[in-house]
């Protein structure tokens, strides 16, 4: 396999890795998710923090690392050698695949503490953040789906 080849592989390696991230923003919703009906509830913002949301730990950037790391390191060497590169590249690339797949499908977010009302209850939501700004005090609608899945919403 020559370079151009390589790189081509490895393109569309990230492609596959990333393109299975899925959104959690408050204005996202999942194919599934589209056309049903959804329980809204209204509430008041208590607080906000930032948080960070790990990322995704699938496999496919393992398998997708070691792929690339054998094929990249059986170029390497000849015989005996050729063979112990390429258990070697597949196994650097594994820890290398895994580790660009976390890396990539990681997030801001945001923890937004939520009394609703009629309620004594307060309850925190995190989503990714997307630039919508909450503050204390401000009034919220929260859109929950029949999975469990809530999103935060200014009114």
């Amino acid at each position: 396999m020559n370079l151009r080849q390589k790189a081509l592989v490895l393109m569309v390696a990230s492609v596959f890795v990333t393109g299975c991230a899925s959104s959690l923003s408050g204005d996202s919703y999942s194919r599934s998710e589209a056309r049903q009906a959804q329980a809204v509830q209204i509430g008041t913002v208590v607080s906000t923090r930032p948080v960070k949301i790990e990322g995704t730990k699938t496999g496919l950037g393992a398998v997708t690392g070691g792929a690339l790391g054998g094929v990249a390191a059986n170029s390497i060497g000849g015989g005996r050698g050729k063979a112990l590169a390429t258990i070697a590249g597949a196994a650097v690339g594994v820890l290398a695949g895994a580790a660009a797949e976390e890396g990539m499908t990681k997030s801001q977010g945001v923890e937004i503490l939520v009394t609703l009302d009629g309620t004594h209850t307060t309850r925190a939501y995190v989503q990714a953040a997307d630039g919508t700004q909450f503050y204390a005090g401000q009034r919220v609608s929260i859109t929950t789906t029949r999975e469990g899945t809530s999103r935060v919403n200014p009114i």
